[in-house]
């Protein structure tokens, strides 16, 4: 009997020295202190610490090109609206490189879901979408973008598994937190629906595509209307607590500058100038 007695009480104070270590040995994914670990996507994270972000635009196949150029910015505006580029082609320019500075992201040409099932399963860390007009076009582009049980992604093959998933980190179960999604207003009818548009839940980032609300409106863009435009996104993307950007990097100081956090172009981090600066904006 006291035998019994004895090796329970050894088996509780066991329990008891097992539940003292749990407490002080970070979970995978966690640090030491118990804060959310930084993420994985660099630029998502400067974001979200208010700063600044900047990229490059690719607009060819150019693999020496792309891993020189994404050494000094923020994240890779990886161009398919307005290219010729392929899905396979920016799968094999992320797999040369592919924990280099910038973070890959695309500006798809719409939502659809087999477009944003083809970027996040070849590796891409955003997805920019174009000419979001409704709260309809917003939520299709969130729901193909994170996994379940937030959104609808759904589970496949591809590398992005295999280049964010190392140093004991778990893509499956990190990619929702690292994922931006990233949708663009270029119309007058896209400003009307602003503040719906930036409440979809999942949607991180809404940009003013600059040229083409310019087009779009009939206004020049050093008309006072026009700005008049990019002020109602500006306010209506801030009161839904999601982070305001312009496509036109021009307007990252200056008097017209809103808040802006996220551009296409802009200044390198170490002050590398590219060949070239082209892109569709």
């Amino acid at each position: 009997m006291k035998s019994a007695k004895k090796v329970r009480l050894v088996g509780l104070l066991l329990a008891i020295a097992a539940f003292s270590i749990s407490l002080t040995v970070p979970l995978r994914g966690q640090s030491a202190d118990g804060a959310k670990p930084k993420l994985y996507n660099t630029a998502k994270q400067k974001l979200l610490d208010g700063k600044q972000v900047f990229s490059f635009t690719q607009l060819k196949m150019d693999i020496e090109g792309y891993c020189e150029s994404a050494k000094h910015y923020d994240f890779t505006w990886f161009e398919m609206q307005h290219s010729t580029l392929e899905f396979a082609d920016i799968e094999k320019m992320i797999a040369a490189c592919p924990h280099v500075a910038a973070i890959p992201m695309i500006r798809l040409p719409d939502a659809q879901e087999w477009h944003i099932q083809h970027s996040t399963d070849i590796g891409v860390l955003g997805v920019i979408v174009p000419t979001v007009d409704d709260v309809d076009r917003a939520r299709e582009a969130a729901k193909w973008s994170r996994y379940p049980p937030v959104a609808r992604r759904s589970s496949g093959n591809g590398q992005a598994a295999s280049i964010w998933g190392i140093n004991g980190v778990n893509y499956r179960e990190t990619i929702n937190d690292n994922m931006l999604v990233v949708v663009m207003i270029e119309t007058p009818t896209g400003v009307a629906n602003a503040y719906d548009i930036a409440s979809v839940p999942g949607i991180d980032v809404v940009i003013v595509g600059n040229n083409d609300l310019s087009s779009f409106s009939g206004y020049p863009q050093t008309d006072e209307r026009y700005h008049q435009l990019v002020q109602k996104v500006h306010d209506d993307t801030l009161r839904a607590g999601k982070i305001f950007g312009q496509a036109n990097q021009m307007y990252h100081s200056g008097p017209y500058s809103k808040d802006s956090m996220f551009f296409q172009n802009g200044p390198s981090n170490d002050g590398w100038q590219p060949p070239s600066l082209t892109g569709a904006r």
